[in-house]
């Protein structure tokens, strides 16, 4: 155990059913440093750290704080130890102020009762220590989703933790956001604070990192100082071939205009106004991107063009033809296809097979049906074409077991499936979540080559780079209204998203 390790695992194997998430893993990292943890979606990145933070107990294995022993049964026992952690999905009450969910479970009393004033007090000391600028007294409902972010740093630095693990902590944030979340993960380093930061993101590991560790299928590959390598270099470690960053696009030629979205307001699930008087229009030729922070309408406008939500007025119109009122199956006969944002719950049904999940859509037209029977040799045909032409790799071919597919061939099942019905109109919703580099270059080059058809895709993504390298216009949303629409040449990162953010820009055709 060398000195200057403050976090070393040994040997740490962490079994599910039916998969090794960790095989056998080394991490070790030093005092005072920003280590990445890098890895496709399923490498065991998190599955480690939860190890760490004591969520998770391995079945075989060591952990080592400053060059002692330790077992982390629990998180009290982490957070005991020093160690803290963001989750990913952040762990807070909504109805409780800042103070009340920072001090949960810790809570200071004095003559029997719970010491709220002191623990503000000492809340709003490290506040400013470190730059956070939090409102000890705000709501968590009230305050942005950056915000609440700052609440759980927060709440590790008021239990004294030294060493931070975030998980994926830019996945719901703005570029401004992120840049406010570098600059207090450096002032966390200045006062000796350790890091360690889960993500896939090549390019903020670049920017913030100083070691990155890179695990694959459960195993180790490598460490690397990050000022000795590349974006390219890594992302190769992590999917294990040569990935190409550069997205080549032709000059779009644009036709008529396919979907028209007039004035369209739609409840949410909680029966607020999750849409507002929300116009937009996607041309024949192009790729239209929808920005936006998670949760500012995106899912409401979704579920209203394909059918799964009423709406409360407006107009969806494809091909001149008003389909507000037409059931789902209508409108995928008006050209429309829909790649959605959760391919387990909305895109497949995992115990069908591959050729079965195919034909999801179409099952109960000819070719494939006739008379009420199912012609199971032309869907095992069909299958093993689609197969092929969008390179899903299944064990089985056709019989094939949709859960037995690895995420990227699952999503590459669905986008099979829903450009092999060669549609007019393509909604395609976050189609690159939690898909390692290698997959998310093959999708992306599918969407170019349907716009370069002459098809038209409405592009939906959290992921600002992917928006800003695909669309032709880009169209911002923000507390479900339009906040802007630009010509993706003639705008940048900071522009975008300071409209994410809900600074009106002057509207571009």
């Amino acid at each position: 155990m060398r000195l200057d390790y403050v976090v070393e695992m040994r040997e740490i194997r962490k079994e599910f059913p039916g998969v090794v998430a960790c095989d056998d893993i080394n991490f070790q990292v030093k005092k005072g440093e920003i280590h990445a943890l890098l890895g496709e979606n399923g490498a065991g990145k998190s599955t480690l750290m939860n190890i760490l933070f004591g969520l998770y107990q391995p079945e075989n294995g060591e952990i080592y704080l400053h060059g002692k022993k330790v077992n982390v049964a629990n998180p009290n026992i982490a957070n005991d130890l020093g160690i803290g952690m963001v989750h990913q999905h952040f762990k807070l009450v909504h109805n409780f102020t800042v103070t009340e969910n920072i001090i949960l479970g810790l809570e200071p009393t004095r003559a029997m009762m719970i010491d709220i004033r002191t623990a503000s007090a000492r809340i709003s000391k490290l506040s400013k220590q470190y730059g956070l600028n939090v409102d000890p007294d705000a709501k968590i409902s009230e305050v942005s989703v950056g915000m609440q972010q700052r609440v759980e740093i927060l709440k590790m630095l008021y239990r004294d933790a030294e060493i931070l693990i975030f998980d994926e902590p830019t996945a719901v944030l703005t570029p401004q956001e992120v840049r406010e979340l570098m600059k207090i993960m450096r002032s966390l380093i200045d006062e000796g604070k350790t890091i360690i930061l889960i993500t896939h993101k090549l390019r903020e590991i670049m920017a913030i990192a100083d070691r990155c560790t890179v695990i694959r299928w459960g195993k180790l590959v490598g460490t690397v100082k990050v000022s000795e390598t590349t974006e390219e270099k890594l992302a190769e470690m992590m999917v294990g071939r040569k990935v190409l960053f550069e997205i080549k696009k032709k000059e779009a030629h644009l036709g008529e205009e396919i979907l028209k979205i007039e004035n369209l307001s739609v409840l949410s699930s909680s029966g607020a106004l999750g849409l507002k008087n929300f116009s937009l229009g996607v041309k024949c030729g192009e790729i239209v991107g929808l920005a936006g922070v998670d949760g500012n309408g995106q899912a409401e406008l979704v579920e209203a063009i394909i059918g799964l939500r009423s709406i409360e007025s407006g107009k969806i119109i494809v091909h001149g033809t008003d389909v507000s009122s037409f059931p789902v199956r209508e409108r995928i006969k008006k050209g429309m296809a829909h790649i959605p944002d959760d391919r387990h719950k909305h895109g497949l049904i995992l115990d069908y097979t591959v050729q079965e999940n195919l034909v999801l859509k179409n099952y109960y037209l000819e070719p494939f049906s006739r008379r009420g029977f199912l012609n199971w040799d032309l869907i095992q045909e069909h299958a093993s074409r689609v197969i092929k032409d969008f390179d899903v790799r299944a064990g089985e071919g056709p019989d094939s077991s949709a859960r037995s597919l690895s995420g990227g061939n699952q999503q590459k099942a669905i986008v099979g499936r829903e450009i092999d019905g060669n549609p007019e109109i393509l909604i395609a919703v976050q189609p690159t979540r939690g898909l390692d580099v290698g997959a998310i270059e093959y999708i992306h080059r599918r969407l170019i080559e349907q716009r370069d058809q002459g098809k038209a895709v409405l592009l939906i993504s959290l992921e600002l780079d992917e928006i800003l390298d695909l669309s032709d216009r880009i169209a911002v949303i923000n507390s479900g209204e339009l906040v802007g629409l630009v010509n993706a040449a003639e705008t940048n990162e900071n522009e975008i998203g300071l409209m994410m953010a809900g600074v009106k820009r002057g509207a571009t055709a």
